[in-house]
């Protein structure tokens, strides 16, 4: 018997008709004698219709007004998959995140989880009781009620997984597991039967969205032993682990990552002294906007032109910012930017251990006429940004270059 904390996301509840099936499985490994503890999301599509209504009433939503909104989403479906335990005849007791409860800091809509009051929930296991958690949402210090960001039940169910010590975190969705690429882009994909949290934290950061990523830094920092599976389909998923864990040698290149969801901004003829970034990323950092990649290049006459990355949806508000608290300041020339570019990473612990992956690369993304326009990089990762219109190209050619389409692709060759 073991302990299990299970996550079912939108598409795995997106009718009554699933939760009914989810109701089957759970019941089971209930059968089984497992403990559970199950964290589901809102129905497929709700969240962005609730979204679409706060919108008709205020087109920029207030954000602690906009969490009461959301957090009914996960509401209905932990009361209709209680409902179909128990027509199966399993004690089952539903949570809010505020029953539990989940204490998070007060950032609206981003909230981060603080602790977590397990008491409650392991006296009902204790009774016999199935328990079933709203994800994604959380309640403040004041008694305000948050939502933890898109993806957020899958960092609830690992939140809870580590609280209550759990055997294991299974997070089903509507894809078998974790795949070398998006099958939609390379149909050639393969499912990876395990992956290191480094691996999967990048790929979640890079633009994988099957894990929301601070649900795998929570796992990784934890120690929760964490699984992606199909809701749909029987299998074993992939298996999140540790590298030392993994006696096998691993292969130099695990996957390949894209996010087209990002936008490039150049501040242009900026005096080259100290301080100068800060200058220009603080007022950025105070509007809550995340900035991803970083390049500053200094000219011959003592100014140089910094440029950075930002997500698409925030390249409106940042492109504001710089013009109103940063360009009248710091006496550089000008602010440009586009919306149209995309990131495209190449991800693999063995990198550590083999030169020439980024030649490689740079290599193959030139024989296509593929022009880079920033680069970043990491022990594990090499990332490219390139416009938008090469990405899916992009991504193809590095899968086949990589061997990422053959069953072993440990090859030591490089370039």
């Amino acid at each position: 018997m073991a302990f299990l904390v299970q996550k079912y996301g939108g598409t795995s509840v997106g009718s009554t008709e699933r939760i009914k099936q989810v109701a089957h499985r759970v019941a089971e490994f209930r059968a089984q004698g497992h403990e559970l503890v199950v964290v589901v999301s809102a129905m497929s599509g709700e969240t962005n219709r609730l979204i679409s209504l706060a919108k008709e009433i205020q087109p920029n939503p207030d954000p602690r007004e906009l969490d009461v909104i959301l957090s009914t989403g996960e509401q209905v479906t932990i009361g209709l998959l209680a409902m179909a335990l128990r027509e199966l005849g399993i004690k089952a007791k539903s949570y809010t995140g505020p029953q539990v409860s989940i204490t998070t800091d007060s950032a609206h809509t981003k909230a981060r989880i603080l602790k977590i009051d397990e008491d409650p929930i392991r006296a009902d296991l204790a009774a016999g009781y199935v328990i079933i958690v709203a994800g994604f949402q959380g309640v403040d210090e004041t008694g305000d009620i948050t939502t933890l960001g898109r993806g957020g039940s899958d960092t609830t169910a690992v939140a809870l997984a580590a609280a209550l010590k759990a055997d294991e975190c299974q997070i089903y969705t509507d894809v078998n597991g974790i795949y070398t690429t998006d099958p939609r882009v390379v149909p050639e994909a393969r499912k990876l039967d395990t992956i290191t949290f480094e691996e999967m934290l990048e790929m979640a950061s890079l633009g994988s969205k099957v894990l929301q990523i601070r649900s795998v830094e929570f796992a990784g920092k934890y120690k929760v032993k964490l699984r992606v599976l199909s809701s749909f389909e029987e299998g074993e998923g992939t298996l999140i682990t540790f590298e030392e864990d993994n006696k096998m040698e691993q292969p130099i290149i695990s996957g390949i990552a894209f996010n087209r969801d990002e936008s490039k901004i150049t501040v242009v003829g900026v005096p080259d002294h100290p301080g100068i970034a800060y200058q220009i990323l603080g007022p950025v950092a105070d509007a809550n906007i995340d900035v991803d990649m970083i390049i500053q290049n200094v000219g011959h006459d003592d100014t140089t032109d910094f440029s950075f990355t930002v997500h698409r949806n925030e390249y409106a508000r940042t492109m504001d910012v710089l013009k109103q608290q940063v360009l009248p300041h710091i006496g550089a020339r000008e602010v440009i930017g586009g919306d149209k570019i995309a990131k495209v990473s190449v991800i693999g612990v063995g990198m550590r251990s083999y030169a020439g992956i980024a030649s490689k690369m740079f290599r193959v993304l030139a024989e296509e006429g593929i022009n880079i326009r920033m680069i970043a990089t990491s022990e594990i990762k090499i990332s490219v940004v390139v416009d938008e219109k090469y990405m899916e190209l992009a991504v193809r050619v590095l899968h086949k270059a990589f061997d990422l389409d053959q069953v072993n692709n440990t090859s030591t060759k490089t370039c």
